[in-house]
């Protein structure tokens, strides 16, 4: 073997093997150095460095292979997480996110035609009766058939997502008013078959709010004209379908202007009460009063109950505005039994209870500190439910009921007539009184076989040992005629309408019997 000084400075291959170092160096892993036939030591230099090169091409392809299956796997779970993200957990259905986002991208594609994007968003009927009374589980299956229900009834291009609770919503991606219309009238007669589950035979209907969308209306003022238009829905009876208009919006507002009002008309001195007379029809005395709410707004003046009673049920807020009645209605009873030119007449206090007040344990303290506070006996306050309120109840009202009839206080049925009027529910409530809807009585002298409807109605109340008061009398032909078949409590405009306390306690002071002069 030759001296290292016997090598030649212009040797070709030392200029090779730095070319292909420098390649190396740089990333090009492929880079191999020819070798010569003189396998001498710079030969030797050239195998060593194609051998490191081979290794570290391994060792490059094998870390790539891990990175590229590292990235899958992130990829895999990105895409599992973002998944999971957009779906409903309970039902598989997109969710309230995946669905803003679906529709603010049919909203960027515009309209195709004469069709375009539409949102009906449905809430579901007596679903939280059935939630409350069969527990979590039965309510979680009962919204799985549903969204399957809901899946079957709309086109393969639609999205059905879960809002929350029970609330869904569809997205039709191109569609004409009436298609929309068509299809949303499927999902209600699929949500609103017999389900059966787990030996329980369910109906829960469904109320909807059809939406068509305008070029270039954002996402959420979507979504919020398809909730006005359910709402509208509900408020309509249920189990229909409203298509959005421009007046829904307008009366929302001023609801929701209402709301704030309201919470101020409690707390403030906006709210009085109304007395209206219940007589003893063979003496004409009074034998009780009904205690009726109106709202005696700052500019617009008296409003009935009607108009902010659903709205204070709706808003959780009837319980405050129950409490006010209550106080309000017992502490003037006490001062008509107190002062000397009222209290020569002996008569109850009826006040209208909520089904909301039924559902709360504090509400019978609240009447016993009421009556404490004005220092009167129990027997003093009838409190009126209305049949739906009581046969639809629960547990915890029947616990109230209970309560209440041991504390003393009456317990009327209002409206006895219009609902599930029968002799199994009658026996069974813990109440004293039924008061007979107006309606029953408006047809006597029209109708040749409502006088035979009267006597029956009023056997089937005393089979059960309850006393009856009739309301609606205004004549004194319903008076007299009511009187010859027994009922001896009543209460009308004949007699009197409701009035404020300053205008019946002058009736009071000057009159013992009704109708006056």
């Amino acid at each position: 073997m030759p001296d290292a000084e016997s090598y030649s400075a212009n040797d070709p291959r030392l200029g090779l093997l730095l070319e292909g170092i420098v390649r190396l160096a740089a990333g090009d892993l492929n880079t191999r150095i020819p070798v010569s036939d003189a396998r001498d030591e710079i030969d030797a230099v050239i195998m060593g460095t194609n051998l490191l090169a081979e290794d570290l091409q391994i060792v490059y392809e094998e870390l790539e292979e891990r990175v590229q299956a590292r990235t899958r796997q992130l990829n895999e779970a990105h895409l599992a997480m973002r998944h999971m993200a957009m779906t409903d957990p309970l039902t598989g259905l997109s969710n309230r996110s995946a669905f803003a986002t679906a529709l603010s991208e049919a909203q960027a594609t515009g309209e195709q035609g004469n069709k375009r994007p539409a949102i009906l968003l449905l809430d579901m009927d007596g679903f939280k009766a059935i939630n409350d009374s069969l527990g979590h589980t039965i309510g979680d299956k009962v919204l799985e058939t549903v969204a399957t229900r809901i899946s079957g009834a709309v086109r393969e291009q639609d999205m059905v997502a879960r809002m929350g609770g029970d609330e869904f919503a569809v997205l039709l991606p191109g569609v004409t008013p009436a298609e929309a219309s068509a299809i949303g009238s499927r999902i209600l007669a699929a949500v609103v078959g017999v389900m059966e589950i787990e030996g329980q035979h369910l109906r829960c209907g469904a109320s909807m709010g059809l939406r068509m969308a305008e070029p270039g209306q954002r996402a959420e003022e979507l979504m919020i004209e398809a909730d006005i238009a359910m709402y509208e829905s509900k408020a309509d009876g249920r189990g229909k379908l409203k298509v959005f208009e421009p007046d829904m919006l307008l009366a929302r507002q001023m609801r929701n202007q209402m709301v704030g009002e309201l919470k101020e008309a409690i707390t403030g001195s906006q709210l009085v009460l109304y007395y209206q007379p219940i007589i003893r029809l063979d003496t004409r005395e009074i034998e009780g009063v009904e205690a009726l709410v109106r709202w005696n707004h700052p500019t617009r003046g008296i409003i009935m109950p009607d108009e902010f009673i659903p709205i204070a049920e709706e808003t959780g807020m009837i319980s405050d505005l129950g409490g006010w009645v209550l106080r309000t209605a017992v502490e003037q009873l006490k001062q008509w039994r107190s002062d000397p030119l009222t209290s020569g007449h002996n008569f109850s206090m009826r006040i209208n209870v909520s089904a909301a007040d039924l559902q709360r344990l504090e509400f019978i303290e609240d009447v016993r500190e009421a009556l404490a506070s004005a220092d009167l006996d129990p027997s003093l306050l009838v409190l009126e439910l209305t049949e739906s309120a009581v046969i639809q109840g629960n547990d915890l009202d029947r616990y109230t009921l209970n309560s209440l009839r041991r504390l003393g206080v009456g317990l009327e049925i209002d409206d006895f007539g219009t609902g599930y009027s029968s002799i199994s529910y009658l026996r069974q409530l813990p109440v004293d009184t039924v008061k007979v809807d107006r309606t029953l009585l408006s047809a006597l002298g029209s109708d040749p076989a409502q006088p035979a409807l009267l006597v029956a109605v009023l056997q089937l109340i005393r089979a059960c040992g309850l006393a009856a008061v009739w309301e609606g009398i205004e004549s004194a032909e319903q008076a007299d005629y009511l009187l010859s078949i027994g009922c001896t409590s009543g209460q009308g405009y004949y007699f009197s309408r409701p009035l404020p306390e300053a205008q019946l306690t002058e009736q009071l002071k000057h009159h013992k019997t009704w109708p006056v002069s």
